[in-house]
């Protein structure tokens, strides 16, 4: 191949390190990657190791050739999630995370310049992709060793390469991601860490592990967030989808929330039992089962799954409007456990139009990879973050954008609350958010119970404990400021308030256990009522005001729900004492999160929003601020 590379606009060591390669292969296709991932096309099993000073050899991961894809599996269940704590920042001025010299007690540069070495030394994947997409991406770059050619297939499906007889001569890239994963076992104890640096105009994302989460997936997502933040957007942690109901209306709802807070999900057409049913709902401490009976499903058009680009130019219509940041979805599997309980999904994967890549599956030379069937962390014990990486031109009835959105939702896990054992589990299946309420949501934007996504030791050992994610819920793969990402949310509320703002719970109701039933069955009811005004529900302030509005009753396909899944103090295991406690817990909650943006920066409208929480402020107060729309 000729030097392609030769009139791109590179710093000198970037240059230098491709140039003194052992070979640069800057991909042609798909196909190619694949190949390169088996490590030539007749293998069925290849390893991927690296050679560590002190420790000799080490396999990080094993690639499996399956009729249907390819399988990744790593061989330290600490590396089949993403490690909170894995990013740290360097060279960056507008920050409020910790810095790498902080965290190391040491310079990045000598581990930057010692990176660029080690990877001269290899053969290079180079690939150059767009980190958002190609209308409204930016130019952007991947430099890696060839034996990880099934990370590079990862960046490959999620943003797109751009091709080579596309690529203009004087290709300028805003970020480049380096890919080293020995590092961490000579640098970082075996630790994930991802750094973000700024060097000479550019982003990098310097990944020292090989679980694309953390780098190919929220590393970009990151980018995002730091080339946006210069232009005053955000790219939003959320899915949206189009419903349509059986009679032709539709209705665009996102769905915000932190990692596990039913994104994904939001995509997913309901799950039913063999004879049709709903489990709406199982009680925890009796066993009764609640059923639902829904005749028709509404039909789903998704548009985007975690990351949704929203650009000022087009809010057009009071209403938030969005596209997508990606090319294709990294889909978390964990809840489905057996056959038939995707039928939508095990179709797509099972029989794909073109090979899929699998994380955390059972895979074997030659079989079908089956979603269902989850390697175990041990013995007994399966990963609680199996995935799958589907091209977003294989999802059915998928859509483009800019799309407005009628509804715009948070996400919450929630543990089980009763007066015993009172949590903040104390949501019903649906609250309505004055949009200032809803902003100071996002702010605080709680991780919430029992969280798949995530390595679940350390900090997160106790599954009850709430720990925030932060603005928007995309703290955790920023680099900049809170402030500056929460004046640019408070912005995009107070230019969206025809979009109505609701919170939907996921997990529990109180002492019932309800999975994602509740935000299928809300789904499902957004979609029947349509713009209809929510004040026809008879919405009436919640205990607390922190939970916004609840409604008076709430009809599905004539089917009125229990008014014990609508406000959970009428629930007699939990009660008024149940409630107040996990309603205590949360505002605790929030006091704490909210004293973080406190600063002189933040928009006045929004030091106005939190000292009204701090001075417990009423419903009627979050209204006065910013009207909301019902």
């Amino acid at each position: 191949m000729n030097r392609l590379w030769e009139n791109w606009v590179l710093a000198e060591d970037v240059r230098n390190t491709i140039d003194n390669c052992q070979n640069v292969i800057v991909p042609e296709n798909r196909e190619q990657l694949f190949e390169l991932s088996m490590g030539g096309k007749d293998n069925k099993i290849f390893h991927v190791t690296y050679n560590v000073e002190g420790r000799g050899e080490i396999e990080e991961a094993n690639v499996v050739k399956c009729k249907n894809g390819l399988c990744i599996n790593y061989t330290e269940a600490y590396m089949r999630r993403r490690d909170p704590n894995c990013m740290v920042v360097n060279n960056i001025e507008m920050t409020d995370k910790v810095l790498y010299k902080d965290r190391f007690q040491a310079e990045f540069e000598p581990v930057r310049t010692q990176t660029l070495e080690w990877l001269k030394s290899n053969e290079l994947i180079v690939l150059p992709f767009m980190a958002g997409g190609i209308d409204y991406g930016y130019p952007a770059l991947l430099i890696a060793p060839k034996n990880a050619a099934f990370f590079a297939a990862s960046v490959y499906d999620m943003q797109g390469m751009i091709p080579i007889d596309e690529i203009d001569n004087k290709f300028n890239p805003k970020a480049i991601i380096y890919l080293a994963p020995p590092f961490r076992h000579t640098h970082y104890d075996g630790k994930q860490v991802v750094v973000h640096n700024q060097q000479n105009g550019v982003h990098e994302v310097f990944s020292y592990n090989l679980y694309p989460g953390p780098s190919a997936k929220k590393g970009v997502y990151g980018i995002l967030l730091a080339l946006g933040l210069k232009e005053d957007y955000v790219t939003m942690h959320a899915s949206t989808v189009d419903v349509v109901t059986p009679y032709d209306n539709d209705t665009t709802i996102l769905h915000e929330g932190a990692s596990g807070s039913g994104k994904s999900e939001m995509l997913e057409y309901v799950h039913r039992e063999e004879d049709g049913r709903l489990i709406l709902g199982k009680n925890t401490l009796t066993g009764e089962l609640r059923y639902l009976e829904l005749g028709h499903s509404c039909k789903l058009q998704p548009l985007t799954d975690d990351m949704a680009l929203s650009n000022p130019e087009f809010q057009k219509h009071g209403k938030l409007a969005v596209t997508d940041a990606e090319k294709a979805w990294f889909i978390r599997i964990d809840h489905i456990d057996s056959y038939g309980t995707d039928p939508h999904l095990e179709k797509v994967t099972i029989h794909p139009e073109k090979p899929l890549l699998f994380f955390n599956i059972n895979g074997h030379p030659d079989s079908t990879c089956l979603i269902w069937e989850h390697v175990e962390d041990e013995p007994g014990k399966r990963c609680s973050n199996p995935r799958i990486i589907i091209p977003r031109e294989l999802i059915e009835n998928i859509q483009d954008g800019p799309i407005d959105i009628d509804y715009r939702s948070f996400g919450l896990r929630t543990p089980p609350c009763t007066k015993e054992n009172p949590s903040y589990g104390i949501f019903g299946m649906m609250h309505v958010l004055p949009p200032a309420l809803a902003w100071l949501w996002r702010l605080v934007a709680p991780r919430g119970f029992n969280n798949p996504s995530i390595d679940a030791s350390g900090e997160d050992s106790n599954l009850f404990d709430i720990k925030s994610e932060g603005v928007g819920s995309f703290w955790p793969f920023a680099t900049g400021k809170r402030v500056d990402f929460a004046n640019i949310l408070l912005e995009q509320f107070m230019q969206t308030t025809k979009t109505k703002n609701i919170l939907i719970p996921n997990q529990h109701i109180g002492c019932w256990k309800v999975g994602f039933m509740a935000q299928w069955v809300i789904r499902e009811y957004l979609a029947r009522r349509g713009q209809a005004s929510m004040k026809k529900i008879n919405l009436h302030p919640a205990r607390h005001p922190l939970a916004g509005y609840i409604p008076e009753q709430i009809h599905v396909e004539g089917v009125a729900m229990s008014k014990k899944f609508l406000d959970v103090t009428v629930q007699p295991e939990v009660g008024l004492e149940g409630y107040d406690a996990g309603a205590k817990q949360l505002e605790d909650f929030f006091k704490k999160e909210l004293k973080l943006y406190m600063q002189s920066s933040l928009h006045p409208l929004g030091k106005a929003i939190i000292g009204c929480c701090m001075d417990n402020g009423t419903l009627d107060d979050y209204e006065k601020i910013i009207p909301g729309n019902y």
